[in-house]
């Protein structure tokens, strides 16, 4: 296993390639189709390559303090404007981008504790401001207020940038093992949230992948036909998952409610399960 604590710098016109990529992750495309066959081989000189693209995503992103800043405007009982709400998503953008990025390259396949629930928390602050709920905007700013503190940002920085990552075995089965999860889930009739919320997570993962291997090899037809693909399902679900939080926070629908999963979805994931290979 491979433990770094200098990696790769990509190039600016990289970096931004991957922005692009990350901004089209959840466009709902259904004329988005499957290249002939899914290549899972990745030697370890790329596992090593989409992380440190991944780390430099969110490193050069924003700094602490700006994400602070927003933070406390809102604690403080301020609205934030336009522009301050497309600032707040792309950071969250690159939060989630590096947790799947953990999530797939190391050597555990799981976020740091502190990384992965500052994204979690960073995700309920924003669905609480978006809904207008105060009170819950209250709760989790104080949180993200600790959590953001410069003592935590340094011991996490540090984390992520000495992780081990994988072997390319370790990678490919993985990735094997959580298509049969999804496999196992949408042959069910119906999904509970959580059910659904798994479902999502393995499809954002995979896609992630596909939006770092595109930027770094933009000539790689297969990886950008798999990143659309995936962004079609990922964009139908993220649609209908805004719907279910919006449901559970007015008090229409628990969120934990088994629903029948939308058939279009449906089609769309068993191709990709009947796609890939084991």
């Amino acid at each position: 296993m491979i433990d770094n604590s200098k990696w790769k710098k990509f190039s600016p016109e990289t970096v931004e390639l991957l922005f692009t990529a990350v901004e089209e992750d959840d466009i709902v495309n259904d004329h988005a189709s499957l290249p002939q066959a899914i290549d899972l081989q990745c030697s370890q000189e790329n596992i090593q390559n989409c992380y440190a693209l991944c780390l430099q995503f969110w490193e050069e992103g924003f700094t602490r303090v700006e994400l602070l800043r927003l933070v406390k405007k809102l604690l403080k009982g301020g609205e934030l404007s336009a522009t301050e709400r497309m600032q707040y998503k792309y950071i969250r953008s690159r939060y989630k981008h590096l947790r799947f990025a953990q999530r797939l390259y190391s050597r555990k396949h799981e976020a740091n504790l502190w990384f992965r629930q500052t994204t979690v928390f960073l995700g309920h602050f924003q669905d609480a401001f978006r809904n207008g709920k105060k009170d819950i905007v209250t709760f989790y700013g104080r949180i993200l207020r600790v959590y953001l503190s410069k003592p935590v940002w340094m011991l996490v920085h540090h984390a992520l940038r000495h992780a081990r990552l994988d072997s390319e075995n370790g990678f490919i089965a993985h990735r094997q093992e959580q298509i049969r999860a999804l496999r196992a889930l949408i042959t069910q009739p119906q999904l509970t949230g959580q059910e659904f919320h798994n479902v999502r997570k393995i499809i954002s993962q995979q896609v992630s992948y596909y939006d770092t291997l595109r930027s770094i090899y933009p000539d790689n037809q297969d990886a950008y036909r798999l990143s659309r693909y995936l962004a079609n399902i990922n964009g139908l679900m993220g649609n209908r998952h805004d719907e279910m939080v919006a449901d559970k926070l007015a008090g229409r629908k628990p969120y934990e409610e088994p629903t029948t999963l939308d058939a279009n979805i449906r089609q769309h994931l068993e191709l990709l399960v009947a796609h890939f290979p084991f």
